[in-house]
């Protein structure tokens, strides 16, 4: 594969991740509007704003392992797909067990980091895998731009139609990425179980690393929501 193909793959799936963390982070600004709507107190605030970032959470590790077995472009595309359809339930939404259940569904968009990191990382040598990887995760830019999009829509259609917007943006994206992304090529995870896959939990150092993920990741998604 050459270096423009590398880079055209590593772009759209980029762009496809933008898009996903904004509508990951779409609950802190709707969420406003629909606090005063439902008149929410504090803690059901909470759990409106939360219940998107719980899931993208937890689901993390079963995409990633997915993402071995089957490839990222496929994943990743049934990602932009599937989750558009809660995405667009949310402006119908009418009572707050709604929102919380259609928020956990959202949520998996989050998840989108697991599936396009290892995704672009097979793309390139090893030497090259930083830059990558490095690349592909400035698309938490996404909460950035939802904190312009959204709140510019609600002003003027409503806050209805932002997961109407973020909707057909998901399904947009779908078609670009299929269009211009490729055929992962480490989709198969070489042959390893799921116990093999699952070994790695028994290294400290990946719980090490969980914890600091948590407080710096946590702290960004944390102030972003």
């Amino acid at each position: 594969m050459t270096n423009v193909r590398r880079l055209v793959v590593l772009l759209a799936t980029t762009f496809a991740f933008t898009v996903c963390f904004s509508v990951w982070m779409m609950f802190g600004v709707v969420g406003i509007p629909i606090r005063h709507e439902l008149g929410l107190n504090a803690a059901e605030f909470g759990l409106l704003t939360s219940m998107p970032v719980l899931t993208g959470a937890l689901f993390r590790l079963p995409l990633g392992i997915s993402t071995d077995r089957f490839g990222g472009r496929i994943v990743m595309l049934a990602l932009l797909v599937l989750c558009a359809v809660p995405v667009w339930a949310c402006s119908y939404a009418s009572k707050l067990w709604q929102f919380l259940l259609l928020g956990l569904a959202l949520g998996l968009v989050g998840a989108s980091f697991a599936v396009g990191t290892p995704y672009v990382a097979r793309f390139f040598p090893k030497e090259r895998r930083g830059f990558a990887m490095g690349v592909f995760g400035a698309g938490t830019t996404g909460a950035a731009i939802n904190m312009f999009i959204a709140p510019a829509l609600i002003t003027q259609y409503g806050w209805q139609s932002v997961p109407r917007v973020y909707a057909v943006a998901l399904l947009g994206t779908a078609v670009l990425f299929w269009i211009f992304s490729a055929p992962d090529p480490g989709a198969g995870s070489g042959g390893n179980s799921l116990r093999q896959q699952l070994g790695v939990l028994r290294d400290l150092r990946v719980w090490k690393y969980c914890q600091y993920y948590s407080i710096v990741f946590g702290g960004f998604t944390a102030l972003s929501v």
